[in-house]
């Protein structure tokens, strides 16, 4: 799928890479954008519908985690439109190109959450990961830089301790 935001960069900021690499770094940004959004769409899924005995430590604990999802978001879109480029995302949109795997809409306990969201942020931190080696090849420090600040913090749970079934 061709996301509509990877056309050429509306801009050219003065200190950008050139534009064949702007316009693929921005696209590249664009995925990992709409992976970070769904990310936050299925923390609050596991905040909503957790049920059990750690009700309370779970329901803050994914609120931790979809604050830090949300800053890793806020920043991804930031680095797009200093590209150049532009960084609207409507949840069709993110529905359509991220890479996650759909949350499994039935679960409920504490238990089944954690594992869930657990493996979600899992994949959003490799999918940074491997946004760190392609911002490399294509030369643009700066992305790999920020993906690199992001991958570090879904390896620590967003930016928050990881949730775990002994909250």
């Amino acid at each position: 799928m061709t996301l509509s935001t990877t056309a050429e960069p509306a801009f050219a900021p003065s200190n950008a890479p050139p534009a064949t690499s702007r316009t693929q770094v921005v696209e590249l940004l664009n995925w990992r954008l709409a992976d970070a959004l769904d990310l936050q769409s299925q923390c609050k899924q596991a905040h909503w519908n957790v049920k059990g005995p750690q009700f309370i430590a779970l329901h803050k604990s994914f609120d931790d985690v979809y604050a830090g999802v949300a800053e890793h978001a806020d920043l991804l879109a930031e680095r797009i439109v200093q590209l150049g480029g532009v960084a609207p995302r409507s949840v069709r949109d993110v529905a359509e190109a991220s890479h996650l795997d759909e949350y499994p809409p039935t679960i409920s306990s504490g238990e089944d959450n954690v594992k869930s969201l657990s493996a979600a942020v899992s994949a959003f931190g490799s999918r940074m990961r491997l946004a760190i080696g392609e911002a490399d090849e294509l030369d643009e420090a700066a992305t790999a830089e920020a993906s690199t600040e992001i991958a570090r913090g879904a390896t620590n749970g967003c930016g928050s301790s990881k949730p775990t079934s002994r909250a």
